[in-house]
């Protein structure tokens, strides 16, 4: 069997090293991929947002299954190209993956669907956007309505922070079209976490719960970024709670998608607030988050191939997802100066000497072969992800298999989980 994975992520190295695991998967393409992915199967130079392009490679190269990685490609059609020529595709069709490249669209289908969210406003018009925040005052969020690499959110404290965000998205177009739109919404306080579930546009299968940590700095200090380390499970969210927040958060989107025709299949991302009402929903994604999918796959037993296409055919009802209950830790090594500029083409050593010890994975994310040396190509470098019988042992593994791992810049953060181990004491 031959399969094409889209994107170039660590989430995207993690899926061809969990695919890969299938005796019957002889054949693994990625695009565009990077050095890890490189070295489980063939890297395709096609990029995740030439849906022609990547519909064509699958056809050409008589793809069996193709798993779109990022929300991008999704959000553009892809699932709904690759099925008018036949071709199986892991993910949402593009009405369905509106959820994340709309945050209108996301927060209106909550509305209907009974969803727990922040109260909100969406807005077209920049002064009208103005006058609301200035009569409702800070603190206050200001969301892109559209897709802005996960940057398009501010959580504003004053007043002039959040007309200054409004400036910036909607008339200096700094996330281009994406912020043409806004949401604006009340501000949620409390811990987070992530709560993912494969679908088959009516079933759902429960993952673990997780925590993305999000900011730059240690202590959740400075800019946000793609996520700097994940773990799971996450205890502000236990399993005992699991179905209860399922009905919350998962049940109705699937209920209400297939009422309209459009069925949700593959994964669906819940991001979760913790306040003192209970849980509310920040936002949905409709894929596996990076870095939270390398903690989860490592936990993951049952078949991923095997779910997929379960998911796919409408048949995750008749299989059982099952993962470890041990917990798993994956901290990210970036280039200093991430998010901002950082440096590339940095050579990365010790990966091997990492990835030999017990209960490790090193997944690659920002990386390239250069002339049989792994060197950095990216600001999110490496997610070193651990297994452990306890969170601390997880933990603990982790940073020791970073500490092994060497590339000029290198900067992580030394606090992932900590959040986690403080609620369990």
């Amino acid at each position: 069997m031959k399969i094409l994975v889209v994107g170039s992520g660590g989430r995207e190295h993690a899926l061809c090293w969990k695919l890969s695991q299938n005796p019957k998967v002889d054949a693994i393409l990625c695009a565009p991929g990077n050095g890890g992915t490189a070295r489980l199967g063939e890297n395709v130079p096609v990029k995740d947002d030439d849906i022609p392009g990547l519909v064509a490679l699958a056809r050409d190269r008589e793809v069996d299954l193709v798993v779109a990685g990022p929300e991008l490609p999704l959000v553009l059609g892809l699932v709904n190209a690759l099925d008018s020529e036949g071709i199986p595709c892991f993910g949402p069709c593009a009405y369905a993956a509106n959820l994340e490249g709309s945050k209108a669209f996301s927060k209106n289908l909550m509305h209907e669907a009974g969803v727990p969210t922040a109260p909100f406003r969406v807005f077209d018009e920049y002064d009208e956007a103005v006058a609301f925040v200035r009569k409702k005052g800070a603190p206050i969020v200001v969301k892109a309505d559209g897709l802005a690499a996960g940057k398009g959110v501010v959580v504003a404290s004053t007043v002039d922070e959040a007309v200054d965000a409004l400036t910036d998205m909607m008339v200096k177009r700094s996330f281009g079209t994406a912020g043409a739109r806004v949401v604006v919404e009340e501000t949620l306080q409390g811990e987070e976490a992530s709560f993912l579930a494969f679908c088959d546009g009516h079933n759902y299968a429960l993952l673990p719960s997780s925590q993305d940590h999000k900011a730059v700095g240690e202590g959740d200090t400075g800019p946000n970024t793609g996520g700097m380390g994940a773990y799971s499970p996450a205890p502000v969210l236990p399993e005992e709670k699991y179905a209860e927040t399922a009905e919350l958060c998962i049940k109705p989107i699937l209920k209400h998608l297939a009422a309209k025709g459009e069925p949700f299949k593959g994964v669906l991302y819940a991001g979760l607030m913790y306040t003192e009402d209970g849980p509310q929903v920040l936002e949905y994604n409709v894929r596996f988050g990076d870095p939270e999918c390398q903690p989860l796959l490592m936990r993951l037993e049952t078949d991923l191939l095997t779910i997929m296409f379960a998911c796919i055919d409408g048949k995750l009802d008749t299989i059982e997802v099952r993962s470890t209950p041990q917990t798993a830790c994956g901290v990210v090594m970036a280039a200093k100066g991430y998010p901002g500029a950082y440096p590339k083409g940095m050579e990365i050593t010790g990966l091997d000497e990492a990835d030999a010890m017990d209960g490790i994975k090193v997944f690659q994310a920002g990386t390239r072969l250069d002339k049989g040396k792994t060197v950095t190509s990216g600001g999110r470098v490496l997610c070193v992800t651990a297994l452990g019988d306890t969170l601390a042992q997880a933990k603990e593994r982790a940073y020791q298999a970073v500490d092994k791992i060497h590339f000029d810049y290198s900067y992580h953060r030394r606090d992932i989980a900590d959040k986690g181990l403080k609620r369990l004491s």
